[in-house]
């Protein structure tokens, strides 16, 4: 019981922080806040009933990530974009969508998400995190009297799929989805993991059009049952793109572009389903 406590105090402590980061980015106006773009996708073919997402919160209360350059874990971004994209999802008629939260140090609880997104039996599995750089490209600063690390270097998001997956052909079909849909908003990818500078932290860029990159040591994409994606939505460790990332608008706009995706996806895999029922069909058969 004091344990199920302690762990509730450390997230309302870390909710508090996000909030009050959340607070910081509205009141900046330096930052330029891209305002979010109306849901206008047509309804598609794609049985939004049936259809199951697993968005997955990367890290845990435990094992929370990386560090933000104000001091805010991952966990708590993953989480509020985690729960923006359920809200959009259910609100666009996919109700069957599952939010996993999982606790554990980070082994046991890569192990336990893969262990319950496999039992789910889901369709796709996209699992949400926020970017940091290797500790040599970091520099220190001081915000509000406290000392904390940055990096301005690179800013965007990023997209990975692994060649473990035995679906990664239609993970990386999903993956260059988002990753149009991301870039139809305005949102770049960040070029970086490609490059010498990131030595072993070093990705091959499998679509330089979109951000998609192979990670194919992932536990989460690798050992999962299904189609599986890991966004990083962008840079906590950049300044300016930390407080956009903290924003109600560009939460928004990421939730919206994995709507459109989801859709897309679910369409298509509703298409190639009807054509393999009406290739299996006995001869002179009508249904």
């Amino acid at each position: 019981m004091h344990q199920h406590c302690g762990e509730a105090l450390h997230q309302t402590w870390q909710r508090a922080l996000f909030v009050a980061l959340r607070l910081i980015a509205a009141v900046v106006a330096s930052v330029s806040v891209q305002v979010g773009v109306a849901h206008t996708a047509e309804r598609s073919r794609c049985d939004r009933d049936s259809f199951r997402v697993v968005l997955d919160i990367g890290h845990s209360l435990d094992a929370p990530g990386a560090t933000s350059a104000r001091g805010v874990p991952e966990y708590q971004f993953n989480l509020f974009l985690a729960e923006e994209v359920q809200k959009a999802l259910d609100t666009g008629g996919f109700a069957r969508t599952v939010l996993l939260n999982t606790f554990g140090h980070a082994r046991e609880s890569l192990f336990k998400r893969v262990a319950a997104a496999n039992a789910l039996g889901a369709d796709l599995l996209l699992s949400i995190h926020h970017d940091s750089v290797p500790q040599f490209l970091k520099e220190e600063w001081e915000f509000e009297a406290q000392q904390y690390t940055f990096s301005d270097r690179f800013r965007g998001h990023s997209l990975f799929v692994a060649a473990g997956n035995r679906h990664y052909a239609t993970s990386l079909v999903f993956a260059r989805m988002l990753g149009r849909e991301l870039q139809t908003r305005g949102l770049g990818f960040t070029p970086h993991y490609a490059t010498g500078l990131m030595g072993p932290w070093r990705r091959t860029l499998v679509d330089a059009s979109v951000g998609v990159y192979r990670y194919d040591q992932l536990i989460v994409l690798r050992t999962t049952r299904m189609p599986a994606v890991l966004l990083e939505a962008g840079s906590i460790v950049h300044r300016e793109e930390e407080l956009l990332l903290a924003s109600t608008e560009r939460q928004t706009l990421i939730a919206e572009s994995i709507l459109d995706a989801v859709d897309h996806f679910c369409a298509l895999r509703s298409k190639r389903y009807a054509r393999s029922r009406v290739s299996s069909r006995p001869a002179g058969r009508v249904d």
